[in-house]
């Protein structure tokens, strides 16, 4: 086991920030947690102390982040909305680093993304890009993992899928649906993410599962693990954009985006690198049969909402 050390995690009462914290008390650190919902119920009892992101009193942020040696940065958002944007979680991130190095944090897991960019066109990749330079010049010894699509029992976009495939009798893919993902389960990246927490070294990690699938053989995998084989249909972007819109209308919440449509098809969402996570999705998916996709899980709902636990699918 480790020497003991305080680590600081953000999210550690949402979905990859849970694991992470998780594996960092199995290791016997102390955890304390960054986050937009301190008032949520918390998993972990006494054993995580919750501190509020406080990004407008610089100040404050970094006072909650001394004595930590570590912090595992997971806080973004998906998406762009009345209530948070791409922008502003930039601008808050880019406080973030500095308060971490004003506190001494000694080292930064930076979650990012598979293949941001200065150039992109696309804000979400876009963003992430201006964050890992931001991080590569502040002088903290880091770590960015760059993981694609993760699964776990809190999963949004797997069990999404599964739930549509459950609720509609065929199922729309963008295009030719021949663009490749390899998700991760969310569990493998945290295990790399605290690996990586103990290195010293400056490393950029694609964080990547063993399996790689076209989304149109994502999609009937997922059908055949559930027992809903239904046909794919090849619709063109815009229509399933539009059609997106119309579940998103059902559901409260935001199916899926201009930006995740244009990133999936142009390949943004595949790397060319050895895997480094372990856990099959189709094995997973099998061992969750029963109930991936029995209930939609909504990205609003999850914020609007700022005291439960995250369900599990």
């Amino acid at each position: 086991m480790s020497t003991p050390q305080k680590h600081a995690v953000t999210g550690a009462f949402g979905y990859s920030g849970k694991y992470i914290a998780q594996r960092l008390l199995r290791q016997g650190h102390e955890v304390i947690t960054l986050t937009n919902s301190p008032q949520r119920n918390n998993p972990f009892g006494s054993r995580v102390t919750a501190y509020p992101f406080n990004f407008d009193n610089p100040q404050l942020l970094a006072e909650s982040l001394r004595g930590v040696k570590v912090l595992y940065n997971t806080y973004w958002v998906r998406f762009n909305h009345d209530t948070f944007q791409h922008a502003s979680a930039v601008a808050n991130t880019l406080g973030l680093f500095q308060a971490a190095k004003a506190a001494g944090v000694e080292r930064v897991v930076h979650i990012s993304i598979t293949n941001p960019s200065l150039t992109s066109p696309l804000e979400y990749f876009r963003g992430k890009a201006e964050l890992e330079e931001a991080l590569l010049a502040s002088g903290l010894s880091y770590t960015i993992l760059r993981p694609t699509v993760l699964f776990g029992k809190e999963d949004i976009l797997i069990n999404n899928i599964a739930w549509m495939v459950r609720k509609f009798p065929v199922f729309g893919v963008f295009g030719d649906g021949q663009y490749r993902l390899q998700p991760i389960y969310v569990d493998d990246l945290a295990a790399l993410a605290v690996a990586e927490g103990a290195n010293r070294e400056n490393r950029i990690v694609n964080a990547i599962g063993p399996e790689t699938f076209t989304y149109r053989e994502l999609v009937a995998m997922i059908g055949a693990v559930i027992g809903k084989k239904r046909p794919i249909l090849t619709i063109p972007p815009f229509l399933g954009y539009w059609l997106g819109r119309a579940v998103s209308l059902l559901v409260d919440d935001v199916v899926v985006t201009r930006e995740e449509i244009e990133g999936l098809m142009d390949g943004l969402l595949y790397v060319d690198t050895p895997p480094t996570g372990t856990t099959s999705l189709t094995g997973w998916a099998r061992k969750h049969a029963a109930t991936l996709g029995k209930a939609y899980t909504s990205e609003l709902a999850r914020r609007r909402d700022r005291t439960a636990v995250y369900a599990s699918n």
